[in-house]
């Protein structure tokens, strides 16, 4: 609640400032805030830079799938009608979230509680005490919320990440507490969460461009009621746009109240076993994810990008940034595009047009700085301690491992991106372009840096370090966690499990999902929801009869009325419907 109090204040005291800079925004300034954006990898990715860096790009690349908006060159979409108009996010994002993460509760078969206990109602009292302990990491992170949530594009999927990142930056011994339970954590990604919306009102408000879907239906009532954003809001219209900022506020509280009166109910969810949430949740990422086009690829891509986020968390790549690439992408290839069609190259001087246009080069040097401050200060932070800065070139045998492979799998992904794209038209291969040099520069490192670079740090220690890890892979531990790549995509503990188990477990849980997807495909997704809720939770959760039929049908009843009598769900087209085309004219019974 704070936090968003804290953004709604922020944007309501930037609406004055925001009409003096309007009309020196041009598309290389909204470029050049993209970019600064993109830096912001810098912050998810921690000790694994060069990693994010490259995860960055692959989001990006994913970006550009589709019908070219310049040329109209079809790219990365196999033949296939629906990657024309590009892939939505819905089914990336929760592919490369979600999946994984049941993937690890299935895998270790813990309740997402690790088995505490839910404290009584007043018990929150205490998590209020915590707020205004960390008063300070709470309007900072609500500052960083406000601030990002004004950048078009950035939105709820990553703003969450970056104020978690600072949080772990600025506090002390944070390694050792966060992911383990520190409340602070979740202050900071709540509080940056929940100012975000402010941030977000005000693109929409000056630019008439939304900075998350909640404003671009916002956008569209203006549109309705015969409102322009941009200077008639901000000038003549003063008395909409401060109501429309003090409504945030006022949400704020009682969002706050509502979920302070049923906090204690919801957070029994934490508590419930494996077995029946898993299936749950899974079969409401499945229904979730067809909501991107209405289409079965909707559930490939889902399934697709689950397992790729799910290797991607176990050879300690940084998933966080991919996300923000994906998003940030549609508006860096347009406004680069835009960019330099008209002004050439020249929009990154200073002096565009003949017109003296520091703004670009400033943002610049920001994101720079962004990149490489992590770097800098841990070098000064050895040198000041006296510890060497040096390390030294060594061929390491030992890191040839099964992350390795993937190295070269992501440098040879960006090799044919750099290929393929060298035969388009110029508005077409531009961006995939840019993107794929960056990918192959950034993904050398890490495979350089792997293979031939020894840390000054205890060079004898980290050669043991690396044998130890060899032998671990050869036993069959490779995708087990280790403390040194630290970022802040959080692992799961696997504990004494050995990489036979870890593999057996996961293999068994894509198969379901695999399942799943096929009997959608015969007898339609809703239909095979009921079935795979009911046989999973009876087969893989071991549960009775009596606790199988209470969770599965009245879950599956409920589905059915929301998403099928009152949301009007055009379910997708299945083997069934196309046997007895008749199930598709009655109306209660059209799920095929």
């Amino acid at each position: 609640m704070i936090g968003g109090l804290y953004g709604a204040m922020l944007q309501a005291l930037s609406i004055s400032i925001i009409r003096l800079i309007i009309l020196q925004i041009g598309s290389p300034e909204l470029l050049a805030i993209c970019v600064f954006g993109l830096s912001l990898v810098a912050v998810l990715s921690g000790s694994t830079l060069l990693k994010g860096l490259a995860a960055a790009c692959i989001g990006l690349m994913v970006a550009t799938a589709g019908d070219d908006p310049q040329t109209g060159t079809l790219r990365w979409t196999f033949d296939t009608i629906y990657l024309y108009d590009g892939l939505p996010v819905v089914p990336l994002a929760l592919g490369l979230f979600a999946i994984p993460e049941i993937a690890d509760m299935v895998i270790t078969r813990q309740t997402i509680s690790g088995g505490a206990n839910v404290g009584s109602r007043w018990s929150q009292l205490e998590g209020i005490k915590d707020v205004f302990r960390n008063k300070f990491l709470v309007l900072r992170c609500a500052t960083i919320g406000s601030g990002l949530g004004a950048i078009p594009g950035i939105g709820a999927s990553i703003i969450d990440w970056i104020a978690y990142g600072h949080a772990v930056r600025s506090i002390k011994d944070s390694g050792k507490t966060f992911g383990k339970g520190d409340v602070r954590g979740v202050i900071a990604s709540e509080s940056s969460n929940n100012a975000k919306e402010g941030g977000a009102l005000l693109p929409t408000i000056a630019f008439g461009v939304p900075g998350s879907a909640s404003m671009a239906l916002i956008l569209g009532a203006f549109l309705i009621h015969g409102l322009v954003p941009g200077p008639e809001l901000l000038a003549k219209r003063l008395d909409i746009t401060y109501t429309l900022v003090w409504s945030v506020a006022i949400a704020n509280i009682l969002g706050a109240g509502i979920c302070f009166m049923f906090a204690n109910q919801l957070a029994k969810i934490a508590l419930v076993r494996i077995g029946i949430l898993a299936p749950v949740v899974l079969a409401v990422t499945f229904i979730g994810a067809f909501q991107g086009q209405n289409s079965w690829g909707d559930i490939s891509a889902l399934l697709i990008f689950g397992f790729v986020g799910w290797v991607m968390k176990r050879l300690r790549w940084p998933r966080p940034p991919l996300i923000l690439g994906f998003v940030l992408g549609g508006l860096v290839e347009r406004y680069m595009f835009i960019s330099v069609e008209r002004y050439g190259w020249e929009w990154l001087w200073v002096f565009r047009e003949g017109t003296f246009a520091p703004w670009v080069d400033i943002i610049i040097l920001m994101t720079l700085y962004g990149i490489l401050a992590p770097t800098i200060r841990n070098y000064l932070s050895r040198l000041r301690s006296g510890r060497s800065v040096r390390g030294r070139i060594a061929f390491q045998s030992q890191n040839l491992d099964p992350g390795m492979y993937f190295n070269f799998a992501v440098l040879v992904m960006f090799a044919v991106t750099i290929y393929v794209a060298s035969g388009w038209e110029f508005g077409a291969r531009l961006v995939p372009s840019v993107i794929g040099w960056s990918g192959v520069l950034f993904t050398s490192g890490v495979i350089i840096m792997g293979l031939f670079y020894v840390p000054a740090a205890k060079p004898a220690e980290m050669e043991n370090a690396g044998a130890e890890a060899a032998r671990n892979s050869i036993a069959g531990n490779a995708f087990k966690t280790t403390e040194e790549d630290v970022h802040f995509d959080i692992q799961a503990d696997y504990g004494d499990l050995s990489t036979r188990a870890i593999f057996v477990r996961a293999g068994t849980y894509f198969a379901w999902l695999v399942g799943f997807d096929a009997v959608a495909l015969i007898i339609g997704l809703l239909p095979a929801m009921l079935i795979f809720l009911i046989t999973y939770i009876r087969f893989e959760g071991k549960e009775n009869w009596k606790v199988v039929l209470a969770v599965s049908l009245p879950l599956w009843i409920g589905s059915y009325f929301l998403f099928h009598q009152i949301l009007l769900v055009i379910w997708p087209l299945s083997v069934v419907g196309d046997l007895f085309p008749v199930l598709r004219t009655i109306e209660w019974l059209n799920l095929f």
